[in-house]
């Protein structure tokens, strides 16, 4: 490898760790802090809880994201929306593909439900560093959720002007803070290196023969070790697999030593409050202590930062594949793509951000309701995997799939106890994107069910016989459609009712592949004047329609689209009526001129 080419491998390595592991790297803000409020710090129990984190770690994050989840992509891509398109071909089931279906629903509206509390919990743990500074220790609660909540305002204001000018810092910044945790860990776990003895199971075990119910209360804690975990699979396709495994390994063992730092502390300090992260910083370097929290708070800034663009990119996948209404999208950068801003699912996140702020006022009790919706989208990756391996009959990374899924759903059953404790919130949060989902998907399909439309060989029959006798306008016109088989009734209605033909004519097929990337262009004519555009495009594509158009050399002078007036007496279509309304239409979406779209009303009762 040449000196080059190892530059820029670890500068991809640098980059994963702002990018990726944001939200995992400060996890150990309020862990252990949160664990030792319900268990006493004697030796059994921080050795148990140590042992528990380190094995979550092992068999959650690096066997399976890690090691299985990254194993699988499409391109190099990955997330819950790739499981979903590799596993869908393989099922011949219509109830599996249905199951699936539902499973990869609930894994969006999961990671949105508890995506709103990451940047409550990160940015005000960070926050409350500042009690442990002198004269600043009677900081009236009030006051902290005020500087939370300034810090979320600007995060989410930043977002419409993109972020690609500071992203390039989030991995240097990322680095010291992992540098700068592991360092002061390491010094509290040089004082007594026995703390090690932790990593053997068999102190987990013990503590759950010991004290089986507790231990199964502390999971639900010790899986906000590993949230953040599902990004090293769901960003593989920003940075490719290679630096984020060995991202994960720099930021692993950086994790290991704070962890066991602060076990190592809490041992020695049984009566020390609050976070034990903030307190070992504190009497290790008190003139570095506002440095520091200064630093926590960019990395928690950052760990927001990529749970916000993570959301905006899947939604925008869920919306192309047709699964969500069109929302307006904005394109914030010129150079990458997947820099895309959502206005009103921005400003819905802050919303939801500023109500977990206020409703739980402290990260403790908002680590209580934290990890739900996390360990949900866990187990539902774990399920998924474990199927894929088993019709590949790679039996041996099945079984560790299983293991780790198994694992999986043991947190996210412990997690459970968490509901009437404010979890609940989590799910009312995620139950607002699974609505959309159902409603929408469902009205899609009885919308679709009611559509009048004509074959392809009788619609030619009658268009050549109108385009012959009929004079035309001058210029191109394009009519959209959902299959290229059957045409829509809008398109005759135009054409032949209302008597409009232009001299050229272009029926245009936008449809999705099982591929994440990729624009596949087949222009055909179907007969004099009349030609056939279909593009074929990724799932996770970010395109500019018009640009394809004006490279298959189609200047069109006007757009016509369907635009549907739905009549229903059922509250449910009436919603749905409501929401397609209010969504933008499939051209505005993709940013046609408005000077040149024309919308054929129909009245359709559902």
């Amino acid at each position: 490898m040449t000196l080059k080419e190892r530059i820029k491998n670890e500068t991809m390595v640098i980059k994963a760790l702002g990018v990726v592991y944001g939200d995992i790297g400060t996890s150990p803000i309020y862990t252990l802090a949160v664990i030792f409020l319900i268990v006493p710090p004697l030796l059994s129990s921080v050795y148990g809880v140590l042992s528990f984190i380190f094995w979550a770690l092992i068999i959650i994050v690096t066997v399976q994201y890690a090691w299985l989840a990254t194993s699988l992509s499409e391109k190099g891509e990955g997330g819950t929306v790739v499981l979903i398109q590799m596993l869908t071909p393989c099922l011949k089931s219509a109830k599996m593909v249905t199951i699936v279906s539902i499973l990869g629903f609930l894994g969006l509206s999961l990671m949105i439900g508890d995506g709103v509390i990451t940047p409550a919990i990160s940015i005000l743990s960070a926050v409350e560093g500042i009690l442990l500074i002198p004269a600043y220790e009677e900081t009236p609660q009030i006051t902290l959720l005020i500087m939370a909540s300034l810090i979320a305002f600007a995060l989410f204001v930043v977002q419409k002007k993109g972020i690609e000018k500071v992203a390039s810092a989030f991995g240097p910044i990322m680095v010291i803070w992992f540098v700068s945790i592991g360092a002061v860990g390491f010094w509290y776990v040089s004082k007594d290196l026995s703390i090690f003895a932790a990593m053997n199971p068999m102190y987990a075990i013990q503590f759950t023969l010991d004290h089986p119910a507790i231990a199964f209360i502390i999971l639900a804690d010790i899986v906000l070790a590993t949230t953040g975990g599902e990004a090293l699979y769901a960003d593989m396709g920003h940075l490719g697999r290679l630096p984020i495994v060995k991202g994960w390994a720099f930021a692993f063992f950086a994790l290991v030593l704070t962890y066991f730092g602060q076990g190592a502390f809490v041992l020695t300090h049984p009566d020390s409050v609050g976070s034990p992260l903030f307190e070992m910083m504190h009497e290790f370097a008190p003139t570095l202590y506002i440095p520091f929290l200064f630093l926590t708070i960019m990395a928690t800034v950052i760990a927001s930062q990529a749970m916000i663009s993570g959301i905006f990119s899947v939604l925008y996948q869920a919306m192309i594949t047709r699964i969500f209404p069109h929302f307006r999208v904005q394109y914030t950068s010129r150079e990458l793509h997947s820099q895309i801003y959502i206005s009103s699912i921005n400003w819905f996140l802050f919303t939801c951000v500023i109500i977990m702020l206020f409703v739980f006022k402290e990260s403790s009790k908002l680590a209580a309701a934290y990890g739900l919706a996390a360990s949900g989208a866990m187990s539902i990756t774990g399920v998924m995997i474990t199927i894929i391996f088993a019709y590949r009959k790679a039996w041996i990374k099945m079984i560790f799939s299983s293991i780790s899924g198994t694992a999986s759903l043991i947190f996210f059953a412990s997690c459970l106890l968490k509901i009437p404790h404010g979890g609940y919130w989590s799910l009312l949060i995620a139950a607002v994107p699974l609505s959309f989902i159902v409603l929408y998907t469902q009205g899609q399909q009885r919308l679709y069910s009611s559509f009048h439309s004509i074959d392809k060989a009788s619609f030619l029959e009658k268009y050549k016989q109108h385009y012959s006798q009929e004079s035309h306008i001058e210029g191109t016109a394009l009519f959209f459609a959902r299959k290229a088989e059957n045409i829509p009734a809008y398109i005759p209605k135009t054409m032949f009712q209302n008597g409009i033909l232009y001299e050229r004519n272009v029926i245009v097929k936008v449809k999705p592949t099982y591929e994440p990337f990729g624009i596949r262009k087949e222009l055909s004519s179907l007969c004099e004047g009349l030609d056939l555009l279909v593009i074929h495009v990724g799932y996770m594509e970010v395109f500019n329609v018009e640009e394809i158009l004006k490279a298959q050399g189609i200047n069109e002078r006007t757009i016509f689209y369907g635009d549907e007036e739905i009549v229903s007496k059922h509250l449910a279509w009436k919603l749905y009526a409501f929401v397609k309304d209010m969504s933008p239409s499939f051209v505005s979406f993709y940013n046609f001129p408005q000077e040149k779209l024309i919308g054929v009303s129909r009245r359709i009762e559902i």
